[in-house]
Formats: structure tokens, C-alpha cells, sequence
């Protein structure tokens, strides 16, 4: 059979497989992180966070109308759509591995015999289903996450340059270059990753055209490619829409014409520009300046898909972030301004303080007839910076402190001590490129212990990468010898890889420098450019699959290097079998038996549910407060896709400072009102009162929470404050707010059952928490002024305290919500936080909770075993006990059943072990042993398991101890034996008291501390 054939038979034999596994492991419904917010945007065509993903949302929106309009299988459909992407990604990594063996193993002017083409066969079977069952890679294939389609761009375009290498000389070859423009252009719609392949694909275009190949030539090849990167990277896809913002500004301003007129004459200049020059080049036969305008051509091509952002930010979807309508604000859309900026070459370090500013100009925005200025654009001085600043952080961020104690904490650097340049690249090497890059790699090709975040410590098990090799004697918690992500893979893949790349630089170094370039574009180029300053909110390994997928080459070619061994002593066909056989078990199959378990997401709808349980949590037509991510995403695919109580108005507070936001709050959405914010457009746009600061104007007493928006909000000078700059602003003249209470609004509005209503306080008094009001907090104001009690006020369980206006005292679980309810204070609530209204609660989590299929789920990803599952717990403890207290203890039983029947009895941290003593004792105290000593010996089971594994590395002076455990392990058995004592279990307390005294003289030497 010829080469050919059975290349592309192969090939697609590559993708059957690898497809089948991902949609056998497919998440059927919504998954956490961004996949809400993806899915939602495909659906309805919409506007997601920057940079934006117009080309991903669009074919998104193709797979969705496979759901055949049962909105419930719409993110089945999307989520197939990146397992199928991710199949082709590994049918073109198969392809691209057997291009790279064939050059190994070909000779000139030889046809291939079938020995060697078994042998090639055999590498691209092993590395590309190698790289199919790789961790990072796994996870990504089976969600709607922009990381699938962005990796088949990358595996397209490697290809497409092998090929183009193949067949050089022909006349037709360049067909292929302008391919490679036009999938870079596509790629950019579904995101940037795909650009850093880049400077490899440029190598090869060097080794295979030019004939003087020297080190100096390299070099200017190399930076040249770094070049055309920084032209499509900044000058192709940010200089084109911010020129074009700035004719339009001309149009628009000096010349009185309609917004984009100037865009548009920008837009069609720059295309007949580069018609023109391709005209020319043909006509004066310049080949090469004809390949780059045509390279050129087909980048803007495929970049053309980000017409789709300001077109459907035009149209108000309901989601529609930033609301990039023009070209001003589209070129700030894209380049992420709202971020901030990241020093790279140069700036300050953490403890560098902030002595002036200067101004880089204005900052417009579009108004009624022309663009108007929105503010100036500052930079900071320091009193001192630094060449390579990777410890950087200044007190203008919100998490500076947060920033400051974890570098201390890192490096040990005592207080008050400065940082130093060797600080600085001890922190670039031990954090940024081994613990957010090495340790991820090492994931993937060595092993990992489990799904937890590890980002804070290279000593600690949870989040690390291991071999198991030398596992067995580690006496390794049981959580993690028997968790679904402990895959310990002996370091083969990464043993096979290496030695792949040792024997691809021996005998094709050219090739290898190639792949080499690839490998360090993808990742460590990204770990310097990204410069992350301190602990991100969840692991970053999904940015770095290009550098796996380039090491995932190596592990192919290691097939051929170890035949090539063999065939010392064995024949080529004896040593091509074996090698195949014996690297397919050893990698491939090794890696499918150990990863399956930990990426089958087939029976997992917890995303899906925790959002359905925050909505039916909420009173009719409340407005919902959340934070971010994790709690908004899915909420938004909730109620866009599936349309799950369109009645409710989410406001994700990370956003609602932003003017565009607080206007889309101002109109209807879905079949919600427009919120109560009776602010005009011009008293809170970009530049107007952005912040306010707190200035005591020694007001005795409270002030209406109105009279306090009233007077900032004024525009009378005499509630203006005078500052240094000579600038007059508006100031926030007392912390101490009040809002009178109607009782009969209260009641008739529904917030509270007529029975309640001697409960009511006659006023809210509360405290601001803040300094300064930022337009967050004044729409925040603007609300409670003017909503009368006519929409339930509700806040995620989950937000920060910090993000609740300081109304702790009057918020009220009501399920996954608290409540705004105008009780009088209850001073009794040791903990404000555990307050509910009982009875409605009770109908919103016994009655109305979904639970995601937990209990019987096969896998458990770490934010439904850590951050919802403690949700779960503390919100049916709470329940519980407000039951109890309002005297209904029957009803409290069958809540913590209710609990029991629908979650899984597991312990994956000590937080949630804490609260799970909680439950256990609330059973007690509803006279439910059975229950109480369920949940008690299964806690004793876990807490002993981690004292002893502390407390084996406590007497063989290993790193790793994690002294937070050890310290409540040991208060949970103290509470555990007396809370059994006392519920006459004393057989189980002599035992817990028995374990606390053993345990207690164990860790003694730590009380010393």
C-alpha cells in the first residue's frame, strides 16, 4: 500500500479514536470557569469578555443548532464541538509527527521501503495518542473552552509548513504559505496562542529556502521572525482598529460626519492599498513582496471575523461586555486596557511607591454627535524601578497586600526587607517557570497527584506532579492514593520524549531547533510575557498545551530512536514491532488507564445545577448580586440558553463598575425590568465621578442612604471637595447610612410573610466599609434609595464579605442567597453570615435544589469538591440550625437527610471536614446517632489519614508539613470526642480521645513553633 494511503488512513484512524474518547468523557451540560459565559454567547451571538472570540461564538452557534432546539442539549453540541477539534488537532500531530520521521528516515532520491514506513507509522501512533490522553489537553477537549479550536489552529499550521517544506520546490508550493496567513488571521477570533507558532514556522521557511545557512544568518532569521510575530501581533491586529479610531475621530469631530464614516474610508484605503500592491508585484514579477502582500491579505481575511464585535455589541445583546460599538472603544476591547498594563522590560517592584504621574494623553469615548474626552491616560512614577521586574506589584492594585504577603511568604523575606534582583529571579524561576510551568509540564508527562491548586507550595502534595515511583513509600493520605486524579505515570512519556529530542538533535538538528522553538514559544515565552504577579485564581495549564503538544512530537520520534537501538542486534522489522509495541504500552496506553478516570465528565451536571440552585433561591423578579467566574458564568448560561427564571436580573459587581454596564442595567432584559437606577448617563460615564473618596464632614448620627446619593451625585459646588490638582470633586461626607422602613411596602411587596411583620426595624442602620465610592457602589446606592422594596435584593453565598455594602446585619439565607431583609439586628448570631429565613429556605434547598448528580458522578472537578460541596454543607448546616432555632425540628431532620441522600459522604480538605463535624453534630442534637456516627467515624477516618501523613514528614524532616491541618485535625477530634460523649456514644469518644492524646504528644514539638 502506498506511503500516502496509509498515512492518511492512519490519520484519520488518530481522530476516530481520540474523538470517540472525548465525547464518550464529554461534560453533557455547562461546565465552570468561562464555558457560561462561551456557551451563552454562541447561543444568542453575543458579546463575551476580552479580547473577544467572534470566529469561536460563531462556530459555537453552528454546533448549538444541533440541539434541534431542546435548549438542555445545546452545550452538549458545543462541547462536542471541541472534542471533534480536538480529534483533528491529534489526526494533524500525526501527521505532522510521520513528516518529521519520514526526513529522519528517507533518503535522497529513495523510495521508502515498507520496513521504514511502519517504522514512521509507528512514531505518529504513539505521539499522537500519547498527546490524546495527556491531562491538560483531556480537560480542555471535553468543555466549550476556547483552547481546542485554538490547538487545532496550531496543529494546522505546523502541519501546513511540513507540508509546504515537502514540496518547496514545486511551482504551486507558496499555496501553502498564504494558508498558514489565513488560519494565523482565523485563529485570532478564537485566541492569540496560535501567533507563537510563529517564529518556528519562520525557521523553517529559512532552513528549507535559503542556501548559505550560517549561524549569523540564523540569528537574523530568528529575530526577523520575531519581527513578523510583533507586526501581525500588535501592528495587524491592535495598530489597524486603533488607526482606524483615530480617522474616524477626524471624520467625526472635524469634519461632522456619522460615527464609523471615518472607519470605514480608514478601512477601505488599507485594502485598496494592499490590492494595489499586489497588483504591482505581479505586474513587476516580485515575487516575495507578492507572497507578503498575499500573506498579508489573508490575515486580515481571517481577522475579519471581528466585524461580528462591534456589529453585535450594536444590537445590545444582553450580554455584551464593554459594549465595543465603535472603534475607540473596540481598540481598548482588544488589547485588554481595562486590565491594566504588565511591565516587562522595565518597572517597579513591590515596594516601590508611587512619587507622580504624568499624562499620555487623552482617553475619548463615543457621545451624542462626536467623541468626547473620557479622562487622561497616566503613567506612574516610582521612586525606583528595575530592569525585568517579575515582583511587581504597586499599591494601586486592589490585591497589593494579598501580592506583597505572598512574595514574602515565598521567598521568606522578613518585613521591611527590600527585594532585590537576585529576589527577583529567584521568584521569576522558582514561581513564574517552575510552579506555573515546569510543574504543569511535569503533570502531563510525569504524573500528578491530584486536582487540587498547588500553586502556593513546591513541598506540599496537593496540586504537585509525582512519578509514583517512589510513591509506596511515602505513606500518602489515602484521599490521595484512592482520589480519581492521582495518575502516577512512572515518568515515561517524559522519559520517551526526552530521549525522542536527544535523538532528533543528533541527526536533524535543523528540524529539532524547529520543535525546540515551538516548545519554548508556547511556554516558557508565555511565562515571561504573561509575567503573572502572584497567585492566580485557578491553574494556568490550559495556556501552555502548544508546548506540550511540541514535546508530544519527541515522544513519537522516541519510538524511532529506541528501534534504531534495537536494530543492533534484531532486524528492522523485529525492532520497529517492538519498539511500537513496547513504547505504545508504556505511554499511550499507560497514560488512557491512568487519566481516564480523572476526565470522565460524562456523569457530571454540577456547574448546571449550583446556577439552577442559586436562581430558584431567589424571591420572583429579585435582583442578584454576584462576583465572578465561577459564580456568574453559569448563571448567565442558565438563564440565556435555558431560560431558567428570566424574571431574575444578575449584576456581576467585578463588572458593574464599568458605565457601559450600569447603562445595560438601566433597560429591560429577558423578561427583567430595568433596575432602579434613576442616575443619568452623564453623571456616572467614563471620567465622571470614578471615584469619590470619604472626607468626615462630622455629621451626627445616620443619613438616609437617599440624601447621601443625593449629595454625590449634586453638581451644586458646595458638595465638592477641592484637591491638590486644583480639581473639584464630589466626596462621600459620612460612612454612617440609614434607610427608613415602610413596614406595609416590606410586606405587601412580598419580602417578608404578614406574620413577620413585628420583626421588621423601623430603620437599617448601617456602616460603609469603604474610603471611596466607586460607580459600582454609587449604582449600588442609587438602588437601595429608590427600590422602595419593590425587588428582592440578593447576594451570592459565595461573595466576598467585602462586596456587600457593608448590609451584613440584614442579609438573610434564603438557600445559595442572602436575602436583604429590614429585621431588627439580631445580636444573638454569633456569626451574622449563618442567618436565614428558615422556613422559605427550607421549600428553596429541600424542595427546589438540584444536585448535579453528585453523589454518583464519576468525577468531580476540584471547584464542585472543594467550593460548592463546602457550599452545600454550610448551607443545609445553616438550615438546620435557623430551623431549630424557630422551633421546627422535624423539619431540620429531614433537611440534614435530605443532605445525606443527595451528597456523597467525602472529605477532599480540611475545611470541608470542619463543616462536615458540623452537620454531624446537628444530627446528634436532632437525636439521629445513626447519622452522627456516620459522618463522625468517616471524619475520623480522614483526619487520622492526614495526621499521619504530617506527621510521618514531621519525623523524617521533610518539607511539606501543612501545619493549618495538623492544628484543626486535632481540635476535630477534640470536638469530635466530646460532641460523642455527650450523645451518649462513649465507646466512639474513648476511642477519639484515645487518637487525640496519641496525636497530641506526636505533634508537640510543633506546638514550640
Amino acid at each position: 500500500m502506498q506511503y500516502k494511503k496509509i498515512n492518511n488512513l492512519l490519520g484519520w484512524l488518530c481522530f476516530s479514536i481520540a474523538t470517540v474518547t472525548y465525547i464518550l468523557t464529554l461534560e453533557p451540560s455547562v461546565s465552570f470557569w468561562d464555558c457560561g459565559e462561551f456557551i451563552s454567547c454562541a447561543y444568542r451571538l453575543q458579546v463575551s469578555h476580552q479580547p473577544g472570540y467572534p470566529l469561536f461564538a460563531m462556530l459555537g452557534k453552528a454546533f448549538s443548532l444541533l440541539s434541534l432546539g431542546d435548549h438542555t442539549k445545546v452545550p452538549y453540541f458545543t462541547n462536542m464541538m471541541s472534542a471533534l477539534a480536538s480529534g483533528a488537532t491529534i489526526m494533524f500531530l500525526f501527521w505532522t509527527i510521520t513528516a518529521l520521521a519520514k526526513k529522519l528516515l528517507a533518503k535522497k532520491a529513495a523510495v521508502l521501503d515498507n520496513q521504514h514506513i511502519s517504522l514512521i507509522m509507528a512514531a505518529g501512533l504513539v505521539g499522537a495518542l500519547a498527546f490524546t490522553y495527556t491531562d491538560t489537553f483531556w480537560f480542555s477537549a471535553v468543555e466549550t473552552i476556547v483552547f481546542a479550536l485554538s490547538s487545532l489552529c496550531t496543529a494546522v499550521v505546523f502541519w501546513a509548513i511540513l507540508k509546504w517544506d515537502a514540496h518547496a520546490d514545486e511551482a504551486a508550493a507558496d499555496k501553502w504559505i498564504v494558508l498558514i496567513a489565513y488560519v494565523v488571521g482565523l485563529s485570532i477570533g478564537i485566541h492569540l496562542l496560535n501567533l507563537l507558532t510563529i517564529p518556528a514556522i519562520a525557521m523553517v521557511y529559512y532552513f528549507r529556502r535559503y542556501k548559505n545557512i550560517t549561524v549569523k544568518n540564523g540569528v537574523i532569521a530568528f529575530l526577523s521572525s520575531l519581527v513578523i510575530l510583533g507586526l501581525v501581533q500588535f501592528g495587524i491586529r491592535g495598530y489597524t482598529v486603533y488607526f482606524a479610531a483615530w480617522a474616524d475621530f477626524f471624520f467625526v469631530n472635524s469634519m461632522g460626519m456619522g460615527f464609523g464614516s471615518g472607519a470605514a474610508v480608514f478601512f477601505m484605503l488599507l485594502f485598496g492599498g494592499i490590492a494595489a500592491g499586489i497588483w504591482y508585484s505581479i505586474r513587476n514579477k516580485k515575487p516575495l513582496l507578492n507572497l507578503a502582500l498575499l500573506c498579508v491579505a489573508f490575515i486580515y481575511f481571517g481577522y475579519s471575523s471581528f466585524v461580528y464585535i462591534p456589529i453585535r455589541a450594536s444590537a445590545n445583546t444582553d450580554l455584551n461586555n464593554s459594549h465595543p460599538d465603535n472603534a475607540f472603544t473596540l481598540y481598548s476591547y482588544l488589547n485588554r486596557i481595562q486590565y491594566g498594563e504588565t511591565p516587562l522590560l522595565s518597572g517597579p517592584y513591590f515596594d516601590a511607591k508611587i512619587v507622580d504621574e504624568k499624562e499620555k494623553g487623552n482617553i475619548y469615548q463615543k457621545g451624542k454627535t462626536e467623541y468626547e474626552k473620557a479622562g487622561k491616560k497616566l503613567d506612574y512614577i516610582y521612586d525606583h524601578t528595575t530592569l525585568l521586574p517579575r515582583m511587581w506589584c504597586t499599591e494601586s492594585d486592589q490585591y497589593y497586600a494579598q501580592n506583597v504577603q505572598f512574595y514574602k511568604q515565598w521567598l521568606q523575606m522578613a518585613d521591611g526587607q527590600a527585594p532585590t534582583f537576585a529576589d527577583n529571579m529567584k521568584w521569576m524561576f522558582s514561581w513564574q517557570i517552575y510552579q506555573m510551568y515546569i510543574r504543569y509540564f511535569l503533570w502531563n508527562f510525569v504524573g500528578r497527584y491530584n486536582e487540587m491548586d498547588g500553586q502556593q507550595s513546591t513541598a506540599d502534595v496537593n496540586g504537585n506532579w509525582t512519578s509514583g515511583i517512589f510513591d509506596g513509600g511515602k505513606h500518602l493520605p489515602k484521599s490521595i492514593l484512592n482520589g480519581t486524579n492521582y495518575a502516577p505515570l512512572y515518568a515515561l512519556p517524559f522519559a520517551l520524549g526526552l530521549f525522542g529530542a536527544v535523538y532528533h538533535f543528533r541527526r536533524k538538528k535543523r528540524d529539532a531547533l524547529v520543535i525546540a522553538l515551538l516548545f519554548f514559544f508556547t511556554g516558557i515565552a508565555i511565562v515571561l510575557y504573561v509575567n503573572q504577579n502572584s497567585i492566580q485564581p485557578r491553574e494556568r495549564d490550559y495556556s501552555y498545551v502548544g508546548s506540550f503538544y511540541a514535546f508530544a512530537i519527541w515522544i513519537g520520534l522516541g519510538v524511532i530512536a529506541i528501534a534504531e537501538i534495537a536494530r543492533k542486534w534484531v532486524t528492522l522489522r523485529v525492532a520497529t514491532i517492538g519498539s511500537f509495541a513496547l513504547c505504545m504500552l508504556a505511554v499511550p496506553v499507560l497514560l488512557a488507564v491512568k487519566e481516564w478516570k480523572g476526565h470522565d465528565r460524562s456523569t457530571k451536571t454540577v456547574a448546571h445545577d449550583m446556577a439552577y440552585n442559586y436562581l430558584m433561591s431567589c424571591p420572583k423578579n429579585a435582583i442578584l448580586f454576584t462576583n465572578a467566574d465561577n459564580d456568574t458564568y453559569s448563571l448567565w448560561y442558565d438563564q440565556e440558553v435555558e431560560g431558567i427564571r428570566p424574571d431574575v436580573r444578575i449584576v456581576c459587581m467585578s463588572l458593574f463598575s464599568g458605565d457601559w454596564y450600569i447603562h445595560q442595567m438601566q433597560g429591560k432584559m429577558n423578561q427583567s425590568a430595568p433596575l432602579p437606577i434613576t442616575l443619568a448617563y452623564d453623571k456616572y460615564k467614563a471620567g465622571v465621578r470614578d471615584v469619590m473618596y470619604y472626607n468626615d464632614a462630622k455629621i451626627p448620627g445616620s443619613v438616609e442612604i437617599k440624601d447621601v446619593f443625593e449629595f454625590l451625585t449634586s453638581d451644586n459646588e458646595q458638595t465638592k471637595a477641592e484637591y491638590q490638582s486644583g480639581e473639584k470633586l464630589n466626596y462621600l461626607p459620612t460612612k454612617n447610612f440609614k434607610l427608613t422602613v415602610n413596614a406595609d411596602d416590606v410586606v405587601n411587596n412580598g419580602v417578608i410573610s404578614a406574620d413577620q411583620k413585628s420583626r421588621l426595624a423601623s430603620a437599617m442602620e448601617w456602616k460603609y466599609t469603604s474610603n471611596y465610592v466607586t460607580k459600582d457602589n454609587l449604582a449600588m446606592m442609587d438602588i437601595l434609595a429608590h427600590n422602595n422594596w419593590k425587588r428582592p435584593l440578593c447576594f451570592t453565598t459565595t461573595m466576598g464579605q467585602e462586596s456587600m455594602f457593608g448590609l451584613q446585619s440584614y442579609l438573610y439565607k434564603e438557600g445559595f442567597v442572602y436575602h436583604l431583609i429590614p429585621f431588627k439586628t439580631d445580636t444573638s448570631a454569633i456569626e451574622q453570615g449563618s442567618k436565614t429565613n428558615s422556613l422559605v429556605m427550607y421549600n428553596n434547598v429541600v424542595n427546589k435544589f438540584k444536585f448535579g448528580n453528585y453523589k454518583h458522578a464519576k468525577y468531580l472537578d476540584n471547584v464542585a469538591s472543594t467550593q460548592f460541596y463546602l457550599n452545600m454543607e454550610n448551607t443545609f448546616g445553616d438550615l438546620a440550625q435557623g430551623l431549630m432555632k424557630d422551633g421546627h425540628r422535624d423539619l431540620a431532620l429531614k433537611a440534614i437527610h435530605k443532605f445525606d441522600e443527595q451528597m456523597p459522604d467525602i472529605n477532599p480538605d480540611i475545611d470541608t471536614a470542619t463543616h462536615k463535624f458540623f452537620l454531624a453534630a446537628t444530627a446528634y442534637k436532632l437525636d439521629d446517632k445513626a447519622l452522627g456516627n456516620k459522618y463522625i467515624k468517616s471524619l475520623d477516618g480522614f483526619v487520622t489519614d492526614q495526621l499521619d501523613y504530617n506527621y510521618y514528614l514531621l519525623q523524617n524532616n521533610k518539607d511539606g508539613i501543612d501545619l493549618r491541618t495538623v492544628q484543626i485535625g486535632v481540635q476535630l477530634l477534640n470536638s469530635m470526642a466530646d460532641t460523642t460523649k455527650n450523645s451518649g456514644e462513649p465507646a466512639l469518644s474513648n476511642q477519639l480521645q484515645a487518637q487525640l492524646k496519641d496525636y497530641e504528644n506526636k505533634f508537640a514539638a510543633l506546638q514550640s513553633r
